[in-house]
């Protein structure tokens, strides 16, 4: 699509997308109030920026806030890495994938939180636990499109390289990995975002996860807000990285949009 043509459309996007945020802040402020809706189901958005000030000063919400990223940052490059490698390892063994598809199928459907309690008597109120559910959670979006991706890679084309003598490492690498490359972007965006909101669920005494549960045994409902409000930064970073990357090494495939494709 040509550029000229693009930018009228953004840019009425954009001004719309600004107003919908004037209209929700200012709704969020007055709304409330006019509406009855006490406090401390609801609070006014200048409650929650007060909160906000207290929390980053009083209950360190920067090093919470550092500690939730660093999680979501290791669970999901442990997690990416881990379910392209098992995806490709049975995308080109049948054998394998005949093996191991029963029991990978038996852990997809489990819920991921539901190892949270064993992973903290494993291993206590530490990181590790969050950033284990972290792993579960990026690896079978990614294990499943490599998976598909390779299984799908025209057999004429690998056949063709083996008449050229190419060996079974020049076929992986020249055929079978960049054509796994846009099916495993595809399902990482989905792993980032989940990983942050699932993982935080999980118990801990630190990160934002900490913060979520400790406004909610106080009752203290902003400090609730403060704390959805910056898990969902987090994630948010967490997904136009992963879209950043995806443009950088699929420069030869259109881009996409934040919700799609141009």
């Amino acid at each position: 699509m040509k550029r000229s043509g693009w930018h009228a459309p953004a840019l009425r996007g954009s001004v719309a997308s600004l107003g919908m945020l004037v209209v929700f802040l200012t709704a969020w402020q007055w709304g409330p109030a006019l509406l009855h809706i006490p406090t401390f189901i609801v609070p006014p958005l200048s409650m929650v920026a007060e909160e906000f000030v207290r929390a980053w000063s009083v209950n360190h919400l920067l090093m919470h806030t550092g500690v939730t990223a660093a999680e979501v940052l290791a669970g999901f490059a442990l997690g990416s890495l881990l379910g392209a490698c098992v995806g490709y390892l049975l995308g080109m063994s049948p054998t394998a994938e005949l093996a191991l598809s029963p029991y990978f199928l038996a852990l997809q459907i489990a819920p991921k939180v539901a190892f949270a309690p064993l992973f903290i008597l494993w291993m206590g109120f530490t990181v590790y636990p969050k950033i284990l559910v972290a792993i579960l959670i990026v690896f079978f979006p990614v294990m499943i499109n490599v998976l598909t991706a390779i299984q799908a890679v025209d057999p004429d084309l690998v056949n063709l390289a083996r008449a050229f003598k190419a060996t079974r490492a020049q076929i992986f690498w020249k055929i079978e990995f960049p054509t796994s490359l846009p099916p495993m972007f595809a399902g990482l965006p989905i792993g980032s975002t989940l990983a942050v909101v699932v993982g935080e669920l999980v118990g801990g005494n630190r990160a934002l996860g900490y913060l979520l549960t400790f406004g909610e045994g106080q009752a203290n409902t902003p400090m609730v807000f403060v704390s959805i409000a910056m898990l969902t930064v987090v994630g948010s970073i967490a997904y136009l990285a992963v879209i950043i990357a995806e443009r950088r090494v699929l420069h030869y495939v259109p881009a996409r949009r934040l919700f799609g494709k141009v």
